[in-house]
């Protein structure tokens, strides 16, 4: 058994795309629409896979304990490069071992996305 993809509701499609991609550095594999006032796009990192869902009737209820985390090569490197884009970080750097470094921000819906450098 393989892990398929990690489904979001998002309030805004296009900023929702916009910081999965630009600030993730995920790549739109697919874009449908899924009925009236619906939308339904895959992103592609890989292996790491995520499915973005917009509709009027979405309503969005992200869980304040659940996050997704993306590995980076240097938490410093994207912590400098998220204050360019006027990201805040919401908690962290954490160091809880010498080879684990983390930080989390949110996405444009609220959910947390923790980047991790692993040594």
């Amino acid at each position: 058994m393989g892990f398929c993809w990690c489904t979001i509701k998002v309030n805004d499609m296009e900023e929702s795309l916009d910081f999965y991609m630009d600030i993730v550095g995920l790549q739109v594999e697919r874009r449908l629409e899924a009925g009236p006032d619906r939308e339904i796009v895959f992103l592609d990192g890989g292996e790491t896979k995520i499915e973005l869902i917009s509709g009027k009737d979405s309503d969005v209820n992200i869980g304040k304990d659940i996050s997704i985390g993306f590995t980076v090569d240097s938490i410093d490197n994207k912590m400098e490069f998220l204050q360019g884009r006027g990201i805040e970080v919401l908690e962290g750097p954490f160091r809880p071992n010498p080879t684990v470094a983390f930080f989390y921000i949110k996405d444009p819906s609220g959910l947390r996305i923790q980047f991790v450098e692993k040594n």
